[in-house]
């Protein structure tokens, strides 16, 4: 089975998982973890200009659960900032990773003076790196928090002079903090990157109520997690239609499925991050192994027979169809009569009997979908809706309305 892929042009990798730049690639010994764990590759944490960001705060991680009834979710709260190497001490890590380990090693850096974007990847290059990852994005960057308009100004200006900097691979990580990545991708691919990484965490703010001001250190902070993927996977099928670069994409990959699921949307690598935080290195291996298993299920030999498929899938507005096919039917012999649909049907149509299982008014039902999803026994389904049957929320499609 060939996993091989670009994680930019000129660096291709023996399968699409890699490490993010995060603190679980920092040093030698964090790359080793991530080596043994299966990993294709590394992006170190990156090396900041700004002395003030390579100290982070302690605490510095918080995971927040939220609970709302039977939904939950979990976001990873962090103010983890850059390297707390300096240029010298960074330069000298990457050396040491590439006598030592068999992985792609690529530096990371983040910078505010034009001095330092040529320099760095400059020394990174001349200390053995594979490729170089520009943070356009860090969530704490003044030039994000400041002055969004001047962004795509200044992700051109710098990756321009970084490219001019090395002739190793370079590849430009992308801030969901823009109205069009897809724009964004054609721009940094016109400054001379050889591959895109979206996305760098969100920014964001959460507070104690108790002592009425902000959680940890005080100020905002990044955030991921498992929630983030369908923001991800919105962007990524766009991002890839857009441009002909390799895709290197990050956010809210939890399991074998997410992975798949930035595959066909598009990605040619996938970076892993806040799952090696809250589940382990070892995540890397369990993950490769099921994507060989579904690989192998649906008869595919490499990642090309696939990438983009479900992308190249996605209907526009004026194509979904609108008519409705299904109704919601209620099976009494599994039904508690807990009430579930009927507080959260927004047409009424399942009604409480009292006695018995609850009943659903077919006429009223739109087929939306909400009963099966909350039912927490799994007793209602979707059917077909039964030849000539015109329900009371029937919606004409877009093809009956220029139809007359």
């Amino acid at each position: 089975m060939d996993l091989r892929c670009l994680y930019a042009r000129g660096l291709e990798l023996p399968h699409p998982l890699i490490a993010a730049s995060a603190g679980t690639t920092e040093v030698l010994e964090k790359m080793r973890r991530c080596e043994e764990a299966g990993m294709s590759a590394v992006v170190m944490k990156t090396l900041f200009e700004e002395p003030a960001a390579r100290k982070d705060p302690a605490p510095m991680f918080r995971t927040l659960q939220r609970r709302i009834g039977p939904a939950r979710g979990t976001t990873f709260y962090t103010y983890e900032q850059g390297s707390h190497l300096d240029p010298q001490q960074f330069c000298e890590e990457i050396r040491k990773a590439r006598e030592a380990l068999d992985i792609k090693v690529i530096g990371s850096c983040a910078c505010v003076s034009d001095e330092a974007w040529s320099e760095y990847p400059r020394l990174m290059e001349q200390a053995g790196a594979d490729a170089i990852e520009l943070n356009l994005s860090c969530p704490y960057s003044a030039h994000l928090t400041d002055n969004l308009a001047a962004l795509p100004e200044f992700i051109e200006h710098a990756t321009r002079i970084a490219r001019e900097a090395v002739s190793i691979p370079l590849a430009a990580k992308m801030t969901p903090q823009m109205s069009s990545p897809p724009q964004m991708a054609r721009l940094m691919e016109r400054a001379g990157a050889d591959a895109v990484v979206p996305f760098s965490r969100f920014p964001g703010l959460d507070i104690d109520i108790e002592a009425e001001a902000p959680l940890m250190h005080g100020g905002m902070a990044g955030h991921g997690g498992p929630w983030s993927l369908y923001y991800v996977l919105g962007w990524l099928w766009q991002i890839d239609q857009a441009t002909d670069l390799p895709i290197s994409s990050s956010g809210g990959v939890w399991q074998t499925d997410d992975l798949i699921k930035h595959l066909l949307c598009g990605a040619d690598t996938v970076q892993l991050c806040t799952v090696l935080y809250i589940q382990g290195y070892q995540v890397a291996a369990a993950m490769l192994q099921g994507l060989r298993d579904w690989m192998e299920a649906k008869g595919y030999a490499s990642l090309e027979d696939f990438r983009g498929k479900a992308g190249g899938r996605v209907l526009g507005m004026r194509q979904v169809e609108r008519r409705q096919t299904v109704v919601a039917a209620i099976d009494p012999e599994r039904c508690t009569s807990c009430g579930t649909c009927v507080r959260v049907c927004p047409h009424g149509a399942a009604k409480d009997v009292h006695e018995g299982p609850v009943s659903i008014v077919a006429e009223e039902c739109s087929g939306c979908g909400l009963c099966v999803d909350l039912c927490p026994v799994t007793a209602i389904a979707m059917q077909p809706l039964p030849d000539g049957y015109r329900p009371r929320h029937r919606i004409a499609s877009y093809y009956d309305v220029l139809s007359g």
